[in-house]
């Protein structure tokens, strides 16, 4: 019994565990999500997915497939990204440019595959790659250096890069161009055969399948050769300048700024020692040299200067003339008084040399020098001014320009000057040179002697003609009109006085009156005679204006003018416009005294005496020339 008890009770428990078994729940599929997509580029993406439950079973695989079409599944594209729930990441690769894709995560256990929900996302599309251009250096006259940097290929691979350049601004790969290997990164790219001293602008190139793309525009310019030119031979020189020039064959490749030439008085001059400023270009110019010395030999080199230096032509020589005396000529003196006058002079050369000193001289002998009185004027050419003063009254100077330089010193052509005279009163009076005597070319004004002692001015006819010592007065007592026209009238006791005239002068005496008479052309017989003499020395020395009838020539200076006279029988006037008398020291008797007389009608000179009594007008005449 209790055998076939334990028997049952094995077959009981043996039943239970086969029913507990039957009475097991069966696996589900796994639960997931899909990671957004990340990480786009061209050809690649990222994803991957969360397996939140393994269904009750293991998760034997996991990924995210993907495709062009929804719904993708594990028969397509997938990745593998390992086992067990949680989160995976998974990198789609291989993918097609510009495509739309859709990815769900997948999970595989026992009961077999889930798929999370659907994300979709679009590959970037391949652009030009992005680069920069590489600085030039390294330049020549013909090359230079430059390159690249490719930071991004854009999305596809770099199959050709380099730099293109050319004399315009963004050049392409259509002109001149390096082939400088594939692939991002930096590069090196030697550029060749080009122009000297010309302006290139360069630009990175990189190559992908979506074109080509370029790198900032940069420019540099070739170094130039230096130009050629060659010197042209000198010609016309003078003391201080001389022509020379040259011509520019070549400019080397670059523009020329400054051309002209150097020179100097040591062999090889150039442009840190004085030189021309003669334009700019090429071709032929001419050089005008200033500013030489004298008798002396100097170089000359023409040059060109570009942008890669100065070139310098063959060297020629000349030699500067010698100095030589100024040349000047002396102004003709219009403009005077007692003690002073104006002349000057014009240089028309200086020689040559530096003008250091110029002016005039003047002297009361002729040919005066600078050892004589002068004026220190500016040292240049052309026209001066000069001043002559503190000159002696009633004096014949003479007068010449100078101009000194190193050659010594030159004179003008020699002018003369008569000074005015003035009297005690201060009036001042015209002269004039006749012969060797110096007369006052107009009459007398002086109401005091020349110790200023005054003169009776006596107006009265009676009182006139009785008087026996000094008075004077004027043409019908008519001070105003009569002054400045005629001058004063005089009786000969004024004369006799002997201080009438100013110091120095003196009234003629007869024979200093045949002097100026014979110095005109009249014979000492006529000179003598006692009444109208000569033929026409009364005509040279009227003045040729203010007579009635009969104006003279004045060729003598002496300006005569018609002053009348006042009659020593009523102290009357008359006569004024027709004739006129002058008063010399001489006497005829003790009554009388000698005279001069010039009338309308007459072309001769009247020599006569008359009563002392009478008024007459006076005439001074300096003592010695």
């Amino acid at each position: 019994m209790k055998k076939v008890f334990n028997l049952i009770v094995i077959v009981i428990l043996v039943s239970g565990i086969a029913g507990l078994e039957s009475c097991k729940k069966k696996a589900d599929p796994p639960t997931l999500t899909t990671t957004a997509i990340s990480a786009i580029t061209v050809t690649t993406a990222t994803s991957g997915g969360n397996v939140t439950s393994d269904g009750g079973a293991e998760v034997t695989a996991r990924g995210v497939c993907y495709g062009t079409s929804t719904k993708p599944v594990v028969t397509g594209s997938k990745t593998s990204d390992g086992k067990g729930t949680g989160s995976f990441t998974s990198n789609l690769t291989g993918l097609t440019e510009n495509t739309l894709y859709y990815v769900r995560a997948y999970a595989t256990n026992s009961e077999g595959t889930s798929y999370g929900n659907e994300v979709s996302f679009t590959t970037n599309p391949v652009v030009g790659a992005t680069l920069t251009t590489a600085i030039p250096s390294g330049l020549t006259s013909t090359s230079a250096v430059s390159g690249g940097n490719i930071t991004s290929d854009g999305g596809a691979a770099i199959t050709v890069r380099g730099v293109c350049w050319g004399t315009t601004a963004n050049p392409t790969t259509a002109g001149s161009k390096t082939s400088d290997g594939s692939g991002t990164g930096q590069f090196t790219s030697n550029i060749s055969g080009l122009t000297p001293g010309t302006l290139y602008h360069v630009r990175a190139y990189a190559t992908n399948s979506s074109g080509t793309a370029y790198g900032n525009d940069l420019t540099f310019t070739t170094d130039a050769n230096i130009p050629t030119v060659t010197t042209t031979e000198p010609s016309g020189p003078t003391q201080t300048s001389a022509m020379s020039g040259g011509n520019v064959t070549s400019n080397g490749g670059a523009e020329v700024t400054a051309k002209g030439v150097c020179y100097g008085t040591a062999t090889n001059p150039d442009i840190d020692g004085p030189h021309t400023t003669d334009g700019t270009g090429d071709g032929v110019f001419t050089s005008t040299i200033t500013g030489l010395t004298p008798a002396t030999l100097y170089y000359v080199r023409a040059y060109a200067t570009n942008s890669a230096g100065t070139a310098y032509g063959n060297e020629v020589t000349f030699t500067t003339g010698s100095v030589m005396a100024g040349v000047v000529t002396t102004t003709a003196i219009t403009t005077f008084t007692n003690n002073s006058a104006v002349s000057g002079g014009n240089i028309t050369s200086n020689g040559g040399g530096t003008i250091t000193a110029s002016g005039v001289c003047w002297s009361t002998s002729h040919n005066p020098a600078i050892t004589d009185s002068h004026t220190t004027e500016a040292a240049t050419t052309g026209s001066f001014t000069s001043n002559l003063t503190g000159l002696s009254e009633g004096s014949v100077y003479y007068v010449r320009a100078y101009v000194t330089n190193s050659a010594g010193t030159a004179y003008g052509n020699e002018v003369n000057v008569l000074t005015m005279m003035s009297d005690i009163e201060g009036n001042i009076y015209k002269t004039v040179a006749i012969g060797a005597q110096i007369w006052m070319a107009e009459n007398l004004k002086a109401v005091k002697f020349n110790d200023n002692t005054d003169i009776p001015n006596v107006t009265v006819p009676t009182d006139w003609i009785a008087l026996t010592t000094p008075a004077y007065c004027w043409y019908d007592n008519d001070e105003t009109t009569n002054k400045p026209l005629y001058g004063a009238m005089y009786n000969w006791f004024t004369v006799d006085a002997g201080n009438l005239c100013p110091t120095g002068w003196h009234a003629p005496s007869d024979d200093e009156f045949k002097a100026l008479e014979m110095f005109l052309g009249m014979t000492q017989v006529q000179a003598d005679e006692f009444t109208w003499r000569g033929t026409d020395q009364g005509v040279q020395l009227k003045n040729t204006t203010g007579w009635t009838t009969g104006n003279g020539t004045n060729t003598s200076g002496f300006s005569a003018l018609p002053g009348g006279y006042r009659y020593y029988l009523d102290g009357g006037f008359a006569s004024a416009g027709i004739l006129s008398y002058w008063w010399s020291s001489t006497q005829v008797s003790a009554s009388n005294a000698f005279y001069r007389r010039l009338d309308a009608d007459q072309n001769g000179v009247f020599r006569e005496g008359a009563l002392k009594t009478a008024g007459k007008y006076v005439r001074c005449l300096k003592s010695s020339r």
